[in-house]
C-alpha cells in the first residue's frame, strides 16, 4: 500500500509492550494510538522511563528477547511491521524507515571511515555500485551542510566533531528517501549553536522530502520549535495529543502542565541579584592557560617546533563568595577545561587565587583546598563507583575531610538533605535513576562543606522535570550553606534563571562576563548574541 493524504505513513493502533522480569511483567507501553501523515512532524515528549525509546525500538523492531507484545498493530503505509520477519525488516530499515539516535558516536562504527559506512547504505538499499555510492555519499554530505564532503568521506568517526557526526547520521537516514524517520533525542549531546544547526537541517530536509517524522525529546522547547503536533507520554500511556499551540497554551492534563512549568524560563529569575563584590573575591583566575599535547621524544632531541592545542587562553575571572557564576559556550570552548584546571585535573599556566591563597599548580592543591573546592561531573554513571554501595561512596569524603563519628547517621542525613530516603544507602548506583544518581553526586560534593562547587553540565542528561527538581535542590543547598557555584552549561534558558553573572567562552577565550539579566542587551559581543539567538523558545512563551 502507498501513502496518501488520507492514509497515515505510520499508524500505531492499540499497541502494548511488556517486558518479562524476575518480578513479573513490566508494562512499558499500554494501548498506544498514534498516527503520522506524510510531511508531518509528531513530537513525543515525556520524562525518562515514560516509554519514548521503547516505542521507537518497537517501531524499528529492535526488541530484546524478554519483550512481549500483547496486542495491537504498527503499520507502515499499511504493512503491519509486527508480522514481518527479521529478514524482511532488514530490507525495510534504511530503505523505508530510518532512525537517528541520541549519540552519533554509538551509531557509527569506530573502525570504518564515514564514507564507507554511508556507502554501504546506498549499495544495499539503492543497488548502486561502490563507485556510484561513494560519489553519491559526497553529494549527500554536501547536502547536509558539511563544507569538505570529499575529505569527510575519508575521515574516521573519532576525527569528526559531534555535530559533524550527527550530520553524517542524518545524511545516512535520508539517503534512501524513506517514508518515515524516527529522531530519538538527536541534539541532547550537542551545544546550543550546533543543536540549532542540526534542527534547522532536519526541518529543511523534512520539508524537502515530505518524510513522516517522529521526533522524540524530553526538551519541550525544542519540540515547540520543531513539531506540528505533540503527544505526551507518561508511564507507557499517551495522556494527551494535540497541536503544539493547543498543548502549550491549553493543556488538559495536570502532568502536561507540570512538564511545561518545568521548562526553564529566563524571565523567571530564581535568585536574588544581591551578591556583593568585595575587594578580595573567593576565587581569582589570573592569566590561566591550558595546552594539550606533548612534544615527541625525537622532536625534543632535534628541537623541532610542535604546535600545541590551546584549551584555555589567558583566562581572567573572579568568583565572589556565595555567587553563582555561569559559564556558557559551544562544545570545545574551554568550559570544562577550565573546571579541570581549577580542580587539578589539567595542568595550567598562570595563577589561581583561592580565599587569599596562591595556587600555581596541582601540587599547591593540598587537602584544605580539595576540601573547599568540589566538582560534580556531567554523567554520574562515570563518577560513581558501580562496585560500591551509596554508603561507601558517601563515606569516603567524610573519612577524608570530615568527622567520622557515627557515619551511618551522617550518611543518612546527607541523603535526606538531597531528598533521598535513608534506605538508599544500601543500594548500588545501577539501582537508582539518573536524577537519583546525580543527587548522590551532589551529596558527596557537599559532604566536605565546600566553599566552591563546580557543576559541569550536571543537568544536561536529565529531563525537564528532574532537572527542575535538581536545580531547586542546588539553590536550597546554596542558600543554606553560602557555597559559591561555578555552573557550566549549554542551557542558556536555565543559566539565565539561576546565575548572578554569566561568562561567555569561545575556542578557549573568555569573550565577556555580564550580569545574567543583561546578557540579551544589544551591546553584547557578536558571539554572545549568536548564542542567545540559537536558544530554543521556551514553551511558556506560547502562553
Amino acid at each position: 500500500m502507498t501513502d496518501t493524504e488520507d492514509c497515515p505513513v505510520l499508524a500505531i493502533e492499540n499497541y502494548s509492550l511488556d517486558y518479562e522480569t524476575a518480578n513479573g511483567p513490566y508494562h512499558a507501553l499500554k494501548t498506544i494510538d498514534l498516527a503520522i501523515k506524510r510531511g508531518e512532524i509528531l513530537g513525543l515528549v515525556g520524562e525518562s522511563g515514560s516509554g519514548k525509546t521503547s516505542l521507537a525500538w518497537s517501531i524499528m523492531r529492535y526488541l530484546p528477547t524478554n519483550a512481549r507484545e500483547p496486542g495491537g498493530k504498527i503499520l507502515l503505509c499499511g504493512d503491519n511491521l509486527l508480522e514481518k520477519s527479521e529478514r524482511e525488516m532488514e530490507t525495510f530499515r534504511g530503505r523505508r524507515i530510518s532512525m537517528v539516535f541520541q549519540d552519533p558516536s554509538t551509531s557509527l562504527n569506530p573502525t570504518l571511515s564515514l564514507g564507507t559506512q554511508l556507502s554501504e547504505v546506498l549499495v544495499r538499499h539503492r543497488r548502486l555500485t561502490r563507485q556510484q555510492a561513494w560519489k553519491e555519499g559526497e553529494a549527500l554530505l554536501a547536502h547536509v551542510g558539511l563544507k569538505t564532503p570529499a575529505q569527510m568521506m575519508h575521515r574516521m568517526p573519532h576525527e569528526a566533531s559531534g555535530g559533524e557526526k550527527q550530520r553524517v547520521v542524518i545524511a545516512s537516514a535520508f539517503a534512501c528517501n524513506p517514508q518515515c524517520i524516527i529522531f530519538d533525542e538527536p541534539t541532547t549531546a550537542l551545544d546550543v549553536i550546533t543543536s540549532r544547526q542540526i534542527l534547522d537541517l532536519f526541518v529543511g530536509l523534512q520539508a524537502e522530502t515530505g518524510v513522516a517524522s517522529l521526533y522524540i525529546s524530553h526538551d519541550l522547547a525544542l519540540v515547540a520549535r520543531t513539531a506540528s503536533r505533540v503527544a505526551v507520554i507518561r508511564r507507557g500511556d499517551i495522556v494527551e495529543q494535540g497541536s503544539v499551540r493547543e498543548i502549550f497554551t491549553r493543556p488538559k492534563q495536570a502532568y502536561t502542565r507540570e512538564l511545561i512549568a518545568a521548562v526553564p524560563d529566563p524571565a523567571h529569575r530564581l535568585v536574588k541579584d544581591d551578591v556583593v563584590a568585595t575587594d578580595e573575591p573567593l576565587v581569582r583566575v589570573e592569566n590561566v592557560s591550558v595546552y594539550f599535547g606533548r612534544k615527541p621524544f625525537f622532536a625534543a632531541l632535534t628541537g623541532r617546533k610542535m604546535d600545541l592545542v590551546t584549551g584555555n587562553n589567558a583566562i581572567n575571572l573572579v568568583v565572589n563568595a556565595s555567587e553563582i557564576l555561569g559559564i556558557v559556550g559551544e562544545s570545545g570552548s574551554g568550559k570544562s577545561t577550565l573546571a579541570k584546571a581549577m580542580t587539578g585535573l589539567n595542568r595550567f599556566e598562570g595563577r589561581i587565587w583561592f580565599d587569599g591563597r596562591e595556587i600555581r599548580s596541582s601540587s599547591d592543591m593540598d587537602n584544605a583546598y580539595r576540601k573547599d573546592v568540589q566538582i560534580i561531573f556531567q554523567h554520574p554513571d562515570a563518577s560513581l563507583n558501580p562496585r560500591q554501595k551509596i554508603s561507601e561512596i558517601l563515606s569516603r569524603p567524610l573519612k577524608l575531610f570530615g568527622d567520622t563519628t557515627d557515619l551511618d547517621k551522617q550518611i543518612g542525613d546527607m541523603l535526606e538533605q538531597v531528598r533521598l530516603p535513608r534506605t538508599h544507602a544500601n543500594r548500588y548506583p545501577h539501582q537508582l535513576s539518573g536524577g537519583e544518581k546525580q543527587r548522590v553526586a551532589i551529596a558527596r560534593a557537599f559532604a566536605s562543606r565546600p566553599k566552591l562547587v563546580i557543576c559541569d553540565e550536571i543537568t544536561s542528561a536529565l529531563d525537564v522535570s528532574v532537572q527542575a527538581s535538581v536545580v531547586e535542590l542546588l539553590l536550597e543547598l546554596q542558600k543554606a550553606s553560602g557555597t559559591a557555584y561555578l555552573f557550566i552549561t549549554h542551557d542558556l534558558n536555565l543559566i539565565r534563571q539561576i546565575a548572578h553573572r554569566i561568562a561567555v567562552m569561545y575556542r578557549g577565550d573568555l569573550i565577556e562576563v555580564v550580569k545574567a539579566d543583561e546578557i540579551d542587551s544589544p551591546d553584547r559581543a557578536d558571539y554572545t548574541r549568536r548564542l542567545i539567538e540559537a536558544v530554543p523558545r521556551a514553551a511558556a512563551q506560547y502562553q
